[in-house]
């Protein structure tokens, strides 16, 4: 059953992400189904559709060894890792979501619900300032590992530095209540990193300043060098 108090909430929430990112809702449709659904229960499902010049797109071809990598800082975890957080947290640590551990300035309930951060107005304002982007990789399903290769030409590997950027408490405390390995973890979560920027070198610490102004949490976590398309964690 639908209940208009909650359905408003949803809604503005909605609103809020496309006035972060710039993009307009355009429709959508709400329906019950009592039979289906326990009191409660939703199902939530949208996509963004965007279009771009063929001279324009950001592919990845264009980068090259010695170009570095740029990493804007996470909100949370973000969309992706609940399944192995909830089973971590709750069912091995037996925390409750009422509860702060130990490391964290809220409870536990409250971090994981942590809104996933929109990037759309600083990398857009980062290309209009005249920064060459040569490549952008979301950090979600599959961590570093699965999406960074994604944006990598052939015959080039990113070589990420580990202890560059800090590392949330969440993801700490996931990792020791779990015994999650480290290569399990980066392929899993995004480790405070929600985006990777590519960008020229010589490019690197104005970049820096111009995404800092912008309100990001920036730091160069690593750089390309030629081998196998893949990711090394140094």
């Amino acid at each position: 059953k639908l209940i208009p108090e909650k359905i408003e909430e949803i809604v503005s929430g909605i609103a809020d992400a496309c006035l972060q990112a710039g993009c307009s809702l355009i429709g959508g449709e709400t329906a019950e189904l009592p039979g289906f659904y326990q009191p409660g229960e939703y199902d939530l499902a949208g996509f963004a559709v965007g279009v771009v010049d063929k001279d324009k797109l950001i592919d990845g071809s264009k980068i090259k060894p010695g170009d570095k990598l740029i990493g804007l800082a996470s909100s949370g975890i973000h969309s992706n890792g609940y399944s192995l957080a909830r089973k971590v947290l709750f069912d091995i640590g037996g925390y409750s979501l009422d509860q702060q551990a130990a490391g964290l300035s809220c409870s536990l309930g409250e971090e994981l619900l942590k809104p996933t951060k929109i990037y759309v107005k600083s990398v857009l304002q980062l290309i209009n300032e005249g920064y060459e982007l040569k490549g952008a990789a979301h950090i979600t399903g599959g961590g570093f590992l699965e999406n960074i290769p994604r944006i990598l030409p052939e015959g080039t590997k990113a070589v990420i530095q580990k202890g560059s950027w800090p590392i949330p408490p969440i993801f700490s405390l996931i990792q020791a209540e779990g015994s999650v390995e480290e290569k399990e973890m980066f392929r899993t979560f995004n480790m405070g990193i929600g985006m990777v920027l590519v960008i020229p070198a010589e490019q690197e610490k104005s970049a820096l300043i111009y995404l800092q102004a912008l309100g990001e949490e920036p730091y160069v976590i690593g750089a390309i060098q030629a081998g196998e398309r893949s990711v090394e964690l140094k």
